[in-house]
């Protein structure tokens, strides 16, 4: 489904005043991010260390709680957007999977099944089986290319000493003829401490930037979408130093990078918090085509934090957090450790006249 909106709905949305633009209506669409929390099976793979998340293991992870969980992933992704667009996200990146089976059981459910996600998604190295992918819409968005890109990292730089974590994934394609690209990521996790970690996470930053810049190479005025889980912050020197990336729009030039998260991340809000702390590690960061205001094409609008009501613990020492779906050795009922991010694309309908 293509959204139209009329002049009423423009205004609130996105204030317009020009008479001259009383007769457009625009198309919109929603590109999401969300860290599926360990959404696991609940059978041992032998081949990786996933052994917590069985019956037998220390998580007690049953079909039953496995089920339950894919039933809330599916509620939260399907309600992603739907205050504007009334449908589920045309693009969405996930992390924090398992394997292609959960990714197959999740958009089989009810809230998802009638809106045909396909599926992009490879096995990396890491070593619990943690993986990243990309649904789509299949009646929407067009995937013609994709890849993965291994993210090489070494205890004290010794090549015997590999450290196996997620792969960076690339996937191209066409929505209603533009060609748009979207890396997915889930960068290395401040285990050990902020500080000792960071290198890691600034070399995933490098070879982010080498995947971006590859695509502006081919084309310098590229749309190209990098979001995931990059386990820091907006303000963090993989995003300032290394991607470069900005706060302000007019401070953009070609072949760069603009982060709509940073200026939340300075009004205090975020994605997931520990002691007492809001942390924005989920981001979608764009490039500076996609910040134009001629709408003629698909351009950015708004970008925001899906964390309605019910995915907030409403009591207890967690009180505001993100209501996780696992604590003390067992599922919780709740949703994840992180809230979805998400923004808008919008472009003018050319004939306001012509039903789809």
């Amino acid at each position: 489904m293509n959204t139209k909106f009329t002049l009423p709905m423009l205004v609130f949305l996105f204030g317009l005043t020009v008479a001259a633009q009383e007769k457009q209506t625009y198309k919109i669409q929603t590109i999401a991010f969300y860290n599926l929390e360990n959404l696991f099976d609940f059978e041992d793979d032998p081949l990786t260390f996933d052994d917590d998340r069985t019956p037998e293991g220390k998580d007690h992870w049953t079909e039953k709680a496995y089920q339950a969980k894919l039933k809330n992933m599916a509620r939260v992704i399907s309600e992603i957007g739907t205050e504007i667009t009334g449908t589920s996200p045309t693009v969405i990146g996930v992390c924090e999977i398992e394997n292609r089976r959960v990714l197959d059981d999740l958009i089989n459910q009810e809230p998802l099944l009638q809106k045909e996600y396909g599926i992009i998604h490879f096995d990396s190295p890491d070593r619990r089986g943690v993986d990243v992918a990309l649904l789509y819409q299949k009646k929407l968005f067009t995937p013609t290319h994709y890849k993965t890109y291994e993210l090489r990292l070494y205890e004290e730089n010794d090549p015997s000493k590999r450290i196996y974590t997620r792969d960076q994934l690339l996937v191209s394609g066409y929505l209603e003829g533009e060609k748009l690209h979207f890396i997915v990521n889930h960068w290395p996790s401040r285990s050990g401490g902020e500080a000792k970690s960071r290198n890691k996470r600034m070399k995933a930053a490098v070879l982010n930037k080498y995947i971006i810049d590859s695509l502006f190479s081919d084309d310098p005025y590229a749309k190209i979408f990098t979001m995931g889980d990059l386990n820091d912050d907006p303000v963090s020197p993989s995003l300032i130093e290394v991607l470069k990336t900005k706060e302000n729009k007019k401070d953009l030039g070609l072949k760069q990078l603009y982060n709509p998260m940073l200026n939340m991340y300075r009004q205090g809000m975020g994605t997931l918090a520990y002691g007492d702390h809001w942390n924005l590690f989920d981001q979608i960061i764009i490039s500076s085509e996609l910040t134009k205001t001629d709408y003629a094409t698909y351009r950015i609008y708004k970008a925001g934090i899906f964390n309605k009501t019910y995915l907030t613990n409403s009591k207890g020492r967690y009180k505001g957090y993100p209501y996780r779906s696992f604590a003390d050795g067992a599922f919780t009922g709740g949703f994840s450790d992180h809230f979805p991010v998400y923004l808008y694309l919008i472009k003018v309908k050319e004939d306001p006249t012509k039903l789809d």
